[in-house]
């Protein structure tokens, strides 16, 4: 069995959202030792920010006419396709960033997007897959609080990972990581902690979950 892991974080020592995916693979490889877990993280090993464009461009040129760049764009996006559909089970670890999605995150998908398997109205590429999205946010963004509404990141993956790509989806959610950092937040610091404990939780369940269902 294989587990495709993504992280989308610019860090990887004090990464929040990965601290939370870890859990869920800890939890997959307590099931399935042994098993695969193939990785990528479009945090630190960036895709190329013209690729999306390329093999864009290529869509509508036969293959003999095609430049060496959109060539080599075609062939990353169906690599990152090809990921997704090798895997029996998928983790993808996302921060929020700036109120929004990660220009990492976003980049891979539009990639992804590009390669006919996973084209909009054509066969879902995850159809039936159990994905779990791991994402965090520095501040909170609830119901009642200044910043609801703020979050223009997770309801966006919840679309693209289950509505589009048709993935069996388990989000788990951190809130207020950056209690701790910024010293205008350390009047949270309990909820904080309840919060980080609470997805610390919801994480193991996922990966339990996860483990057996694939």
């Amino acid at each position: 069995m294989t587990l495709f892991r993504l992280d989308a974080s610019i860090r990887v020592e004090g990464s929040a959202s990965r601290e939370i995916a870890d859990i869920v693979v800890d939890e997959w490889l307590a099931a399935h030792p042994g098993d695969t877990v193939e990785t990528r993280h479009i945090g630190v090993d960036r895709l190329p920010a013209d690729a999306w464009a390329h093999a864009v461009e290529a869509a509508y040129l036969p293959e003999s006419d095609r430049t060496p760049e959109q060539r080599a764009a075609v062939a990353l996006a169906a690599e990152l396709v090809d990921e997704l559909m090798a895997a029996d089970a998928v983790v993808l670890a996302v921060p929020l960033y700036n109120f929004g999605v990660s220009q990492h995150i976003k980049n891979w998908i539009d990639l992804v997007i590009t390669d006919p398997r996973a084209a909009a109205g054509g066969p879902p590429p995850l159809a039936g897959k159990k994905v779990v999205l791991c994402t965090v946010r520095g501040g909170a963004y609830g119901a009642g609080t200044p910043r609801e509404g703020w979050d223009h990141s997770t309801g966006y993956l919840r679309r693209i990972l289950a509505d589009v790509w048709g993935a069996d989806l388990t989000v788990v959610e951190r809130e207020f990581t950056l209690v701790g950092v910024n010293p205008a937040l350390d009047d949270f610091a309990d909820l904080a902690a309840s919060m980080h404990a609470e997805a610390r939780s919801a994480a193991q369940e996922a990966g339990k979950a996860l483990a057996v269902s694939a």
